[in-house]
């Protein structure tokens, strides 16, 4: 149900507008998906994470969303998608697999770590060798309407010549000028009439072996063809939202927007949305110095980075107490923190089917779910939102010791609301223990201890009914006590 007006921060305007979709009541939106050469590591999760965030509140509120995201298995060349080696052809013969075969096997990689963070699929995910056809359709409509050459077999986006009548670089913020003095010497540059003209189509070198035939050579099309194509074959000329991380809003984003207007003559896209980067321990992530970590390594704590595993659940639930738009950085005491909060959040709405109704309410429910929409209505302010759903604790805790009252109508708002933002918006789940054999031991276990430790208080035995407390909560077990009886939690 929708509760009010949707602020998106929109790159484009660089600043927050109000959301009116295309067509009222549905939502196309783009994500531009990994690229399968290896496996997917924690600043694409970050992004993908962010997104289906997005995807599952504007499906809360009752849109109906078309969710496209790509996955790139062909034509994203090094060196920013114009020169070099192909990462899955560079991986194809490291591991002496078929091109395909490293598609595949890193796409599976892909899906299984968005699973273990329980992030839905996309509506649509197609490839781009998949759409081959589309590309050189484009390609040859671009010519057609004179924004870009065939120089010995590849094609070229003219920029120059595009930006005589349109806006290069309204995206990024960058001047033509600029890009020129900044712009590297690359392999084929000399194919090019100006240094910033970007690929379209390259034509294969002999040993290049995925390749298909086209009107100029048999070749692969240039990496930010593939989104523009995939993008506008599925959600039409003009859609609302297009996602992607905060690396590809130049060149990437910016090429998508030349091409669309180039081919098409319409802006492609009315808001443009951007996640940002993951450091770690304060330093960017990179492979080549070390800095990075794996999210199955994160999960089964076979790193030498982090002090112990920590749950897919867990680490997204991290990752949502920062705004997407910001810098996060990953540490064990960040992540052993937010771990923390979690567990006191999940048995806060544990607590709230023991509760007790009155017949009047001393706590503003309808005022606290107001907030929690006015957070997320705000630009996805996730951290905002958390900020409101650890309220519940101490309403929980109020409620128990008889501070506070709750009706029976506010206490089922109350739940409810926490379930739909918990899990449907959120996406986390309750504890893996909780449900596993060992949660069972532990349960057991607990509650074997509190009832020893009612047994030494009955008997005034007060001084073994403290080191039973005392000794838990040195284990990370912190026992509560209350008008119904003595209750645990994990900390």
């Amino acid at each position: 149900m929708k509760q009010q007006d949707l602020f998106i921060y929109n790159s484009l305007s660089k600043s927050k507008e109000k959301f009116v979709p295309i067509t009222e009541g549905a939502i196309g939106m783009y994500v531009c998906g990994p690229t399968v050469y290896s496996n997917v590591h924690l600043g694409n999760c970050r992004t993908f994470l962010s997104f289906d965030l997005i995807f599952r509140y504007l499906k809360h509120l009752g849109y109906k969303v078309r969710y496209v995201r790509n996955i790139t298995d062909a034509g994203h060349l090094e060196n920013d998608g114009e020169s070099g080696d192909d990462p899955i052809l560079k991986k194809a013969r490291l591991e002496q697999l078929e091109p395909m075969e490293v598609v595949q096997k890193y796409t599976v990689d892909f899906h299984t770590v968005m699973a273990k963070f329980n992030a839905l699929p996309p509506s649509i995910e197609p490839t781009a060798t998949g759409h081959i056809y589309e590309q050189i359709d484009i390609v040859e409509k671009i010519i057609e309407a004179g924004f870009a050459y065939e120089k010995n077999g590849s094609v070229y986006f003219d920029v120059l010549k595009f930006n005589e009548t349109n806006n290069y670089g309204k995206l990024s913020g960058r001047q033509i000028d600029d890009m020129i003095a900044n712009t590297r010497e690359l392999a084929a540059q000399s194919d090019k009439k100006n240094p910033q003209d970007f690929a379209l189509w390259k034509k294969a070198e002999p040993q290049h072996i995925m390749r298909w035939p086209s009107p100029w050579s048999d070749g692969f099309p240039g990496w930010h063809l593939e989104c523009t194509a995939m993008s506008t074959k599925y959600l039409g000329n003009q859609f609302d939202i297009h996602g992607g991380g905060m690396d590809l809003k130049f060149p990437h984003h910016e090429c998508e927007i030349a091409q669309a207007e180039a081919c098409n003559h319409v802006t492609p896209v009315n808001y443009w949305m951007h996640a940002n980067m993951l450091t770690l321990n304060g330093k960017k992530m990179s492979k080549s110095t070390g800095n990075f970590i794996l999210p199955d390594d994160m999960f089964t704590g076979e790193n030498n980075i982090l002090s112990k595993p920590f749950s897919p659940t867990v680490t997204k639930f991290f990752m949502y107490q920062a705004h997407y738009r910001s810098i996060l950085d990953f540490s064990s005491d960040a992540l052993e923190a937010s771990e923390k909060g979690f567990n006191r959040l999940m048995d806060a709405y544990r607590m709230l089917s023991d509760l007790n109704a009155s017949e009047k309410s001393s706590v503003d429910i309808e005022g606290w779910r107001k907030a929690c929409y006015d957070a997320m209505n705000d630009d996805f302010n996730s951290p905002i939102l958390i900020a409101h759903l650890f309220e519940t604790v101490k309403y929980a805790n109020a409620i128990t010791e008889g501070k506070e009252t709750i009706s029976e109508k506010d206490l089922a708002l109350l739940k409810q609301t926490m379930h739909d933002f918990l899990f449907d918006v959120l996406g986390l789940e309750e504890s893996v223990l909780e449900n596993s054999q060992d949660g069972e031991k532990l349960n057991a276990a607990v509650a074997l201890l509190i009832k020893l430790r009612n047994k030494a208080r009955a008997d005034k035995d007060f001084a073994m009914s403290d080191k039973i407390r005392d000794e838990l909560a040195s284990k990370g077990i912190q026992l509560k006590d209350g008008k119904d009886g003595t209750t645990f939690s994990l900390n």
